[in-house]
């Protein structure tokens, strides 16, 4: 196991820079590293040269020394020239929160999308810090001119940067191709005419367990439901494949659920980039499920991470509830709107359900039929109650609405198939030719 040293600069952002400290030693973990050493430094900017400031790198310099470390972390994305320099004076591999999260997500990823998704981010970002990679290799000579005034070291740079770019152009061709095939199928979900909810939120918030929850309890019956669930573990990023299930809870409108991949403070632009095709899930939801970690101290700040990115993506003004997962793990005092503490202690009073949110556990499956009622509550504006007369000769509407709709009641008479029904307005519309 590594022994790294972590370095953080204080912008005066107060809380959110203790946040991205303390996740970045979670990161460091995540990489197998052991941390042995933090250095703090409050700054007015960031310095152009070394990130910190320049009496501030020897520090670290004698810390790295002292503590015998193999790395030295820093907590932000360095530059090219930034990450050149620190190495010279520190004389220690240095390395930035992309590349601790890259990482991450190259050890995580399953699915061949996912990998070339990865792929592409890693090589994105290594393509611009090339330059003094091989510094021990010669250097281009005098003069300009023609290749052979160049040295080894430049010959290779060039070939190393020739190679990456090939690479990347083959990664996002690929992906161009998967993302048309993710297109294809959001539009045939889309005509199947049912609700489409996403899951969204930090890193390790609790969206795979709620997943999981919803196919334990409202999973279809013709599927194997062990198969169909998502990996469900206690670390950052465990899962970084979109998947999305089809819930069909008895009495309610059935729905389809996509779990998305986590955010997470300061996640790379490039690495959201990659991954924008799979993240389109949440930008063409009809409603968005934001899980959070209720019994993390900074989940303040963690929905505000997630809410700027739905942003960048473009899936602001979707409609969107707040699930406070883990509640269990709290007393009852710290939920507004709960009985108290006289039910017993830590989640004997879930879950709470408020206009917009709801405190439940997913691991304890405490709250998913209240959910799936607050979800009807909020996309009601987009329901009709009709009662339609349906000829016998198109059985095909009969078997749709019997499908993507809450069926009341079913009656056979001579002149067809009488159904009230509750669905979307839509559907109400298209079939307004039986409407009695």
């Amino acid at each position: 196991m590594e022994r790294a040293l972590l370095v953080g600069i204080n912008l005066n952002n107060g809380d959110d820079y203790e946040l991205s400290l303390e996740e970045l030693g979670s990161l460091a973990n995540a990489c197998d590293m052991e941390v042995v050493g933090v250095v703090e430094q409050n700054l007015a900017e960031i310095h152009k040269a070394f990130y910190i400031g320049t009496g501030k790198v020897e520090e670290v310099r004698e810390e790295a020394e002292a503590q015998n470390v193999d790395v030295v972390v820093f907590d932000n994305s360095l530059s090219p020239m930034q990450i050149r320099n620190l190495q010279e004076r520190i004389g220690k591999p240095i390395l930035d929160r992309s590349t601790l999260i890259l990482d991450i997500f190259a050890g995580r990823a399953r699915s061949g999308e996912a990998k070339l998704q990865v792929e592409a981010a890693r090589l994105q970002y290594m393509l611009p810090r090339l330059v003094g990679l091989h510094a021990a290799l010669s250097r281009q000579g005098g003069g300009s001119g023609s290749m052979s005034n160049k040295g080894a070291g430049e010959k290779k740079l060039e070939l190393d940067r020739r190679v990456l770019e090939h690479r990347l152009a083959e990664c996002r061709k690929e992906l161009k191709e998967l993302g048309a095939q993710r297109l294809t199928q959001r539009k045939q979900r889309a005509a199947s005419g049912m609700t489409r909810a996403a899951l969204v939120g930090y890193t390790n918030a609790g969206k795979s367990t709620l997943m999981n929850a919803m196919l334990d309890l409202y999973g279809v019956e013709e599927i194997d439901v062990e198969e169909k669930k998502v990996m469900e573990k206690d670390m950052l990023f465990a899962t970084l494949d979109t998947t999305v299930r089809k819930i069909a809870p008895e009495g309610h409108h059935a729905f389809l659920l996509s779990d998305t991949v986590g955010f997470i403070h300061k996640l790379p632009h490039h690495l959201v980039e990659a991954f924008h095709s799979t993240l389109e899930e949440a930008k063409e939801a009809d409603i968005l499920l934001q899980v959070i970690d209720y019994s993390d101290s900074h989940y303040k700040e963690q929905i505000a991470v997630t809410e700027r990115t739905l942003k960048e993506l473009g899936a602001e003004g979707i409609p969107m509830l707040y699930l406070y997962n883990k509640a269990d793990k709290v007393s009852p005092e710290e939920i507004p709107g709960s009985p108290g503490a006289e039910n017993g202690g830590p989640g004997k009073a879930l879950p709470v359900v408020t206009q917009d949110s709801i405190y439940l556990s997913a691991r304890e499956k405490i709250g998913m039929e209240e959910l799936i009622c607050l979800m009807e509550k909020k996309l009601a504006g987009g329901y009709r109650e009709c009662t339609l007369l349906i000829p016998y000769t198109d059985g095909r509407a009969v078997s749709y609405l019997n499908e993507n709709a809450v069926v009341g009641s079913t009656e056979y008479r001579e002149d067809g198939v009488l159904m009230k029904v509750s669905c979307k307005i839509k559907d109400c519309r298209y079939y307004e030719k039986y409407l009695v």
